[in-house]
C-alpha cells in the first residue's frame, strides 16, 4: 500500500483509509461486532493503516468495534475519532464543543478504544455557540497531556479553520468531496489546505455508494438508511445523476477498472495530501477500492473527466437544509 502524509506535523497514513461508520451505523444494515472486526482486520492485512470512527456512530458501538479489531496491531495503525455532539439517552442531541465536554469525550473515547492516545481528534461539526479558539485551546491542552496527537476539523468554514489553526495546528480537514460533491474546490477549503499545509480527508468519496454504479432509480433504500432523507437519493434525482455514473463507467472501461476505482483514483490525483476514506461492509468491495491506488490517470484522462463532468448538472443538494446548515460555519 502506498503512503501519504497529512499535515506539516507529518501524520503518515495509507493512501486510502477506511471509513468505519457504515459498519454498524447510518445505512440501515449492520454487521455484527464479529463481522466488523473481521473486515477491519482484513483491511489491515491489505495495508490500510488509517481508520476513521466517532463516538456518535452507534453511538459508541463503532469505537468499540474498532477497538477490538485494532488493539492487536495498535502500533501499526492511525485511529481518528471525533467530538462535538451531545448524546442523550443513546441518541445524538445537538452540538456541544464546550471545552469541558471535549475533554470528557476524549477520556471516554480513549477508554472505549483501549488506547493511550488518539492519533487524530476531529471536531465533528463546528459549534456556533463556542468560540473556535476555545475548542482549539481544549485540544491543545489534550495534546500537551499526551491524550491527543493531532487535531482535525470536519466541514468547517475557511475563516473558522484558519482561526483554529492559529491556536493549535490543524493536521487534517475532513469534508465531503467526490466527483459529484466538489464544493471544496470553490469555497476555499482546498486552497486553505495548500496554504497552511493541512491534509485533506474526503468522506463519502464514492457518493455514499451512488458512484459505484450499484444504484439506480429502482433502488429501494432500507429502513434506517439515512440516504432516504437526502435530496440526491430520490428516484428522480438518481435517474438524472446517472450521467455521472455513465461517465465513470466509460473511463473505467478504457482503464480496465471499475467506476469506484476511477472515482477514487480521480480524488487521489487531485493533490498528494488527499486521503479518501471509503467505507464498505463487503470484502470484495474493500479489495476493489484498494485497487484504485494502482489506477493511473494521465493528464489527458483527468482533462477528459473534467470536461465531461463540467457538463453534468447534479440534481439535488447533498443534505437537507437543516443538515447543510451545520456545514461551512
Amino acid at each position: 500500500m502506498k503512503k501519504r502524509v497529512l499535515g506539516k506535523n507529518g501524520l503518515e497514513v495509507s493512501a486510502l483509509g477506511y471509513g468505519c461508520m457504515g459498519l454498524d451505523f447510518s445505512y440501515g444494515h449492520k454487521l455484527t461486532k464479529k463481522e466488523g472486526v473481521t473486515l477491519i482486520r482484513q483491511a489491515v492485512d491489505r495495508g490500510v493503516t488509517f481508520f476513521d470512527t466517532a463516538e456518535v456512530y452507534g453511538p459508541f458501538t463503532n469505537e468499540e468495534m474498532v477497538s477490538e479489531a485494532l488493539r492487536p496491531v495498535r502500533d501499526q495503525v492511525v485511529i481518528a475519532t471525533k467530538f462535538g455532539f451531545n448524546i442523550v439517552d443513546g441518541k445524538q442531541s445537538g452540538l456541544n464543543s464546550k471545552p469541558e465536554h471535549i475533554k470528557a469525550v476524549a477520556d471516554a473515547s480513549l477508554k472505549r478504544l483501549g488506547i493511550e492516545q488518539i492519533d487524530l481528534f476531529y471536531q465533528h461539526r463546528v459549534d456556533p455557540n463556542v468560540p473556535i479558539e476555545d475548542v482549539a485551546g481544549a485540544v491543545k491542552e489534550l495534546t500537551a497531556e499526551g491524550k491527543v496527537k493531532h487535531f482535525g476539523m470536519s466541514e468547517p468554514g475557511v475563516a473558522t479553520a484558519r482561526r483554529a489553526h492559529a491556536v493549535q495546528p490543524v493536521t487534517a480537514l475532513q469534508n465531503e468531496y467526490s466527483l459529484w460533491t466538489r464544493g471544496v474546490e470553490t469555497n476555499g477549503i482546498l486552497d486553505l489546505c495548500e496554504e497552511l499545509g493541512i491534509g485533506f480527508v474526503p468522506y463519502s468519496p464514492l457518493g455514499k455508494g451512488f458512484l459505484t454504479g450499484a444504484m439506480s432509480k429502482e433502488t429501494k433504500l432500507g429502513e434506517g438508511d439515512f440516504r432516504a432523507i437526502l435530496p440526491r437519493f430520490t428516484a428522480e434525482a438518481m435517474e438524472k445523476n446517472m450521467a455521472m455514473v455513465d461517465l465513470l463507467k466509460r473511463i473505467a472501461a478504457e482503464k480496465k477498472a471499475t467506476p469506484a476505482q476511477i472515482a477514487l483514483a480521480w480524488l487521489l490525483a487531485q493533490k498528494p495530501w488527499i486521503v479518501p476514506i471509503p467505507g464498505t461492509t463487503k470484502l470484495h468491495r474493500l479489495e476493489e477500492n484498494l485497487g484504485a491506488v494502482n489506477v493511473e490517470l494521465t493528464a489527458a484522462d483527468l482533462a477528459e473527466i473534467q470536461t465531461a463532468a463540467a457538463a453534468i448538472r447534479i440534481e439535488g443538494e447533498r443534505y437537507p437544509a437543516n443538515l447543510l446548515a451545520t456545514t461551512g460555519r
